[in-house]
């Protein structure tokens, strides 16, 4: 499964980038594949471990932040490994 979400602290002014690097930090430690960019950070793996991520994720925003917004979008299909890298190479086919 593919999950793209986004951690947003609220209640913490306008300097937000603290609290999301620590999101940020748990995706990365996690060891599975993932990729931040400016909207989304999306990761990729069973359902398990992905929802265990996010939720460790939120929970280290939680620990500075009074409240918590998340937004995810998840890609659920059997089988497909690397789905991340495979979807974008199709794409990329499609576009030479």
């Amino acid at each position: 499964m593919i999950v793209a979400f986004s951690i947003t602290p609220l209640g913490v002014g306008e300097g937000v980038a603290e609290p999301v690097a620590r999101a940020v930090k748990v995706v990365r430690d996690s060891g599975l594949p993932n990729r931040t960019d400016a909207m989304f950070t999306t990761i990729e793996g069973e359902w398990d471990e992905v929802m265990d991520v996010v939720k460790r994720a939120v929970d280290a925003v939680a620990e500075v932040a009074p409240r918590v917004s998340l937004v995810l979008k998840a890609d659920l299909r059997e089988g497909v490994t690397d789905g991340m890298t495979s979807k974008i190479e199709s794409l990329e086919r499609h576009l030479s």
